[in-house]
């Protein structure tokens, strides 16, 4: 089998058409996870601040950084793998449940020091906290797990950047706009540039659209999540 650490080696820069000026993009053909990952407010699975679940937290990231159009998303399959669903990462990376870091590969492949080994390959590396969480994941099982972000009532009042925005833009956006090459030009690494395109409604535009929605290939943000997100948009986008 061809592993994470072998096809970082040899695969192409991945890119894709710009996701916030009005470009098409391809269709999320992924299936409806399992349980109910941030879904109606009354229903699904609360999540335990001690776990970490698969849908909710890992897959945006696999999403962000690795499924572009050229690279690991079930349609391009790069060198055979498939990091868009929970069965693509079980069936194509080698050792991906194994806690012993030296044999895992996308463990590997995440933690190399040479940029031409690392995934993902030709972008920045993901934050220790990503890796972090990533890690935990497999420690904890790497099961195929989902809970509701929204467990209760949706509250949207006093939504804040730092504690909501900031990580929901870092989770599923950031693994394409970030860097010295965002895609689309669109570089959403810092408030100044949420802020512009919360302020010229692209940003919430992207993620409402009914077909060819952001973040791209990923699942449709849920109701109470784009609530919360107009709701500090309405407030002035501030960095609270």
């Amino acid at each position: 089998m061809i592993t994470v650490l072998v096809l970082v080696l040899s695969a192409l820069a991945c890119k894709h058409d710009p996701i916030l000026n009005g470009g098409i993009d391809p269709t999320d053909t992924l299936p409806d996870p399992p349980g109910n990952p941030g879904g109606n407010p009354v229903t699904g699975v609360p999540c335990d601040p001690d776990s970490v679940y698969f849908q909710n937290q890992i897959l945006p990231i696999l999403i962000s950084n690795c499924t572009e159009s050229g690279c690991h998303n079930a349609v391009d399959k790069e060198d055979g793998v498939v990091l868009s669903s929970y069965a693509g990462l079980m069936s194509t990376v080698e050792h991906v449940t194994d806690p012993n870091w030296g044999e895992n590969k996308l463990m590997r492949a995440l933690l190399d020091d040479d940029p031409d080994d690392r995934m993902p390959y030709g972008k920045a590396p993901l934050s220790q906290e990503q890796i972090n969480l990533i890690g935990t994941w497999i420690q904890q099982g790497a099961k195929n797990n989902s809970c509701n972000e929204n467990q209760g009532a949706c509250e949207t009042a006093g939504v804040k950047y730092s504690a909501f925005v900031q990580p929901l833009v870092q989770a599923r956006c950031q693994g394409c706009h970030s860097g010295s090459a965002p895609q689309g030009g669109v570089n959403l690494s810092t408030y100044a540039g949420v802020k512009t395109y919360a302020q010229n409604g692209k940003l919430y535009a992207a993620v409402t659209r009914s077909v060819n929605w952001m973040p791209n290939g990923g699942a449709r943000l849920d109701d109470c999540t784009l609530d919360k997100l107009k709701a500090w948009i309405d407030a002035g986008a501030p960095e609270n």
